[in-house]
């Protein structure tokens, strides 16, 4: 497990990086890969849409433009008081606390999931995705955007050392186990040279009968 991949970890690292994150995030992740991924997304006006480990807003401005109703969680304050910058605590987007591996909302909640950055961070992406499949209806998108492996075996260690990254057989295993049938993988690049993110979309099973004791309730911040 990366040093990262520890949720305590994790909070404190972004309180520091929320600071420059806007900054910084275009060279990684940009509007054009984020909109190419909205695309295969493919949600509509009048779906409700979760955006986990929504950070400061960059993925939900993109939503906002397909759908009214959505909704963004992340386990960070010091992220999510940029994201209430952004839109108001109580604005266009209903924002919630959380933990990607034990989302508060019930069952079928969602008309599509999207999770772009976060699941480096997940100590159990397999569990959290499982959570993606509960609380999005059958049938319908789980988007996740996470860094690809790097070629190398000197990049392939320093990167194992930090967080998640994994490749598209990895990502075949995980997804499956989670229970998702149907799913496919892009590779997204801003630049030659640059990071490479790996883009999953895939689909809830239409006789998805899965319950869980998870709570059904959700309170927005």
């Amino acid at each position: 497990m990366g040093l990262l991949e520890d949720k305590a970890r994790a909070r404190v690292f972004y309180r520091y990086l929320s600071k420059v994150y806007d900054t910084i995030n275009p060279f990684i992740w940009n509007e054009e890969m984020r909109d190419e991924a909205l695309e295969w997304f493919g949600v509509e006006a009048g779906d409700r849409v979760l955006d986990v480990g929504c950070g400061t807003g960059f993925a939900t401005e993109g939503l906002l433009r397909q759908t009214d109703d959505v909704w963004g969680l992340d386990q960070s304050a010091h992220q999510l008081e940029k994201a209430y910058a952004k839109f108001g605590k109580r604005g266009d987007v209903t924002f919630t606390r959380g933990d990607a591996e034990r989302l508060p909302f019930a069952d079928d909640s969602f008309d599509g999931y999207w999770s772009s950055g976060s699941i480096e961070y997940w100590p159990d992406p397999v569990a959290a995705l499982r959570e993606a499949r509960r609380v999005t209806k059958p049938g319908r998108p789980v988007l996740v955007v996470g860094p690809d492996y790097p070629k190398s075996s000197v990049f392939q260690k320093l990167a194992d050392a930090i967080m998640l990254f994994y490749d598209e057989g990895e990502a075949d295993r995980m997804f499956a186990e989670a229970g998702f049938e149907e799913f496919e993988h892009h590779i997204q690049q801003r630049a030659p040279g640059t990071p490479r993110a790996i883009t999953t979309v895939a689909y809830v099973p239409e006789e998805d009968g899965e319950t869980t004791d998870s709570e059904v309730g959700v309170e927005a911040v």
